[in-house]
């Protein structure tokens, strides 16, 4: 099934005819048909799956997603810094290997200015307390609380800082958790709007220690879009090695907003782990480039039959982004949650979204060449009208993708 240029427009020009809300009526709901999932730029994993089938290698596919670039062998031996725990007021770590203990370090030992002070621990359990982190570690049946500090290290033996047999820790936060294998934990109080936070994140390699644990793409897809996979998640990376934001104490997020960091847990997924880290280290250091330097890699699930421009859709020119064709992601065999979807969205999102106190009417303004949606403006029940770009309320609303329409209002 493939979204035509026809299509597209019966779709605009519908969406342009759903009337507008009278004054006094509010809408409760307003409802989308789209087709696609993501931001559209950049490489299309459903395309790369795709096009992997069809008999096409990393290299094809990577060349036809992205504009003007080369594949070329780059240092990829840096240590990245991953958030993995953003925002919190608590968290846990714990060894699972029984009598290998945690080593906890009052400071960041990523400084060169840290004067260590080594604890011993079964488990950790952190909290914030002020604008400082308070460590309560379990030794056995005893506990202790250690002085509080603003940052703290944790290592554990087996990694590259101790000796000793391969432990895996189990880090637990926000109801969920994660087990990690390699490099070192820092844990450290970082200000927020809402007050000091907990920001922890996991120092590793990206070459390895990194990208075995990086979760986009499922495993048992074909090896080609495996390959093209592990070259964008390498060259994403390395776009934003050494660029340290405080916010977050990190080089990386380990969620969508950057790149899916799983952890160990990707390497040990059944049967498959083993094919994603063959994977991984076969292509080491292989980097799409252009004028030599690495590009930000973008990729996303699937588009509405076409990729999207970066200018489109955030605003910003990058060269290597282009308009082309995407099949595969109209391919219900393939992909047949986001083909086509349906949406339901509550006011106080779309007001949310668009910084108004309701929303009353929305009017899509235009269509990108790519199919999405280039702007979209809602008017409040007091007249205020304000435009934002298809993507920006993609994002802001949750819906799949910015190739939609407006069906209906409920009042």
């Amino acid at each position: 099934m493939r979204m035509s240029k026809a299509f597209l427009a019966l779709l605009f020009v519908f969406s342009t005819l759903i009337p507008t809300a009278h004054a006094a009526e509010v809408p409760t709901v307003f409802s989308f048909q789209g087709s696609g999932y993501g931001h559209g730029v950049g490489l299309s994993q459903m395309g790369a799956r795709s096009m992997a089938l069809a008999g096409q290698n990393s290299e094809q596919i990577l060349k036809y997603f992205y504009k003007d670039i080369a594949i070329e062998p780059k240092d990829d031996s840096k240590i990245l810094r991953v958030n993995i725990g953003h925002l919190l007021s608590s968290a846990k770590i714990s060894s699972t290997l029984k009598g290998s203990q945690l080593q906890i370090i009052q400071g960041d030992m990523g400084s060169e200015n840290v004067i260590p002070v080594f604890t011993l621990a079964d488990s950790i359990t952190f909290s914030i307390i002020g604008s400082t982190v308070s460590p309560r570690l379990t030794i056995g049946k005893t506990a202790q609380v250690l002085t509080r500090s603003k940052t703290f290290t944790i290592r554990w033996s087996g990694t590259r800082y101790l000796d000793g047999p391969d432990t895996i820790i189990s880090v637990t936060h926000s109801g969920l958790t994660q087990k990690y294998r390699y490099g070192q934990i820092q844990v450290k109080a970082v200000k927020s709007p809402t007050g000091y936070r907990i920001e922890m994140t996991n120092s590793v390699r990206l070459a390895d220690e990194y990208l075995w644990g990086v979760s986009e793409m499922p495993s048992f897809w074909p090896v080609a879009a495996l390959e093209a996979q592990a070259i964008a998640s390498r060259t994403y990376a390395l776009s934003k090695a050494g660029i340290y934001r405080s916010a977050c104490d990190c080089d990386l997020y380990g969620e969508i907003s950057d790149q899916t960091f799983l952890g160990y847990a990707k390497e040990i997924e059944k049967k498959y782990g083993v094919v994603w880290k063959e994977v991984v280290t076969r292509t080491t250091g292989l980097t799409i480039t252009q004028a030599g330097l690495p590009i930000t890699a973008y990729f996303f699930s699937s588009s509405g039959g076409k990729t999207e421009l970066a200018v489109n859709a955030w605003g910003s020119t990058k060269a290597y982004t282009q308009i082309v064709d995407d099949p595969g992601s109209l391919d219900l065999t393939l992909n047949p949650r986001f083909v086509t979807w349906n949406r339901e969205v509550p006011q106080s999102i779309i007001a949310a979204a668009f910084l108004l106190p309701d929303v009353v009417s929305l009017e899509i303004l235009g269509v990108n060449e790519s199919g999405t949606v280039a702007q979209i403006q809602a008017t409040s029940s007091t007249g205020v009208k304000v435009v934002l770009r298809g993507e920006t309320f993609r994002s802001r609303t949750k819906i799949p993708s910015a190739w939609f329409s407006l069906v209906s209002v409920q009042n």
